[in-house]
């Protein structure tokens, strides 16, 4: 076989969830350029509806929106089940949804914590126990979560985001163990700084921008097109040995 089609996704169905924009969105579009039908995730039906419309046209693959809160047992139960009825399968589940409250540890409520793990650590959870069953009947899936460069660094002012991405690191290489006899992948993306909507507040601070280019070798962030390739490695059978890794994509930032 050669190599490059180990890269095609034709026939395979992709869950991303936080689908509908940033990182997201482009990892939805680059596993639907590849060939892959693609679910889209978000809180609001509508913009999934957007995103998947948007995918679809431009890739001739079968895209569709749903409205889920991650955070949600049988919303994301829900989700899973009519994603199954709509394409008979799940190949592939890529899971993005996040947020981030920045602040020292005595200006947040315990409420605001709480939020935070719920969406970056439930979320991913909730849709892994979901998909399971299937995947492991077939014998067959890629699991794809994403961590950050904060899974395996750290910065002030980030407890909550901090401890939700290093929890996420450890569910990836638990699952790893545990699925490895059904031929499941379940791997790591940690990204550092990304021009994404979460990363506004920093851009737009000259002096906190600076800093933050002052520790990537590259200096640069990364542009948004460059999260798509190393999804598509990650979702494809060219990484069928490739389970239980974190892979950065930070120009070099956790090199030092």
């Amino acid at each position: 076989m050669n190599v490059m089609e180990l890269f095609r996704l034709d026939n395979r169905v992709a869950i991303v969830t936080g689908g509908n924009r940033g990182l997201g969105r482009q990892m939805a579009q680059a596993l639907a350029e590849a060939g892959a039908n693609v679910a889209i995730v978000s809180r609001t039906a509508a913009n999934s509806a957007a995103a998947a419309a948007e995918i679809s046209a431009a890739t001739g693959t079968t895209c569709r929106g749903y409205a889920c809160d991650v955070t949600d047992p049988a919303g994301v139960q829900s989700t899973v089940e009519q994603v199954l009825a709509d394409f008979g399968q799940i190949d592939i589940l890529i899971n993005n949804a996040g947020i981030n409250i920045r602040r020292p540890i005595e200006e947040l409520e315990v409420e605001e914590f709480t939020q935070v793990q719920a969406t970056n650590v439930t979320g991913p959870w909730l849709f892994c126990r979901a998909v399971a069953p299937h995947m492991k009947a077939r014998k067959y899936g890629r699991v794809i979560n994403i961590g950050s460069t904060l899974s395996i660094i750290s910065m002030p002012d980030r407890t909550p985001y901090a401890s939700s991405k290093g929890a996420v690191l450890q569910m990836t290489r638990t699952l790893a163990l545990e699925w490895a006899p059904y031929s499941i992948t379940v791997n790591a993306m940690l990204p550092g700084p990304f021009a994404t909507e979460m990363n506004l507040p920093i851009k737009e601070d000259p002096e906190l921008y600076k800093t933050f280019i002052a520790k990537i070798p590259m200096g640069r962030w990364g542009e948004i097109e460059e999260i798509g390739g190393l999804a598509l490695f990650l979702a494809s059978d060219a990484s069928s040995f490739v389970t239980g890794a974190s892979i950065t994509i930070d120009g070099g930032w956790t090199a030092y």
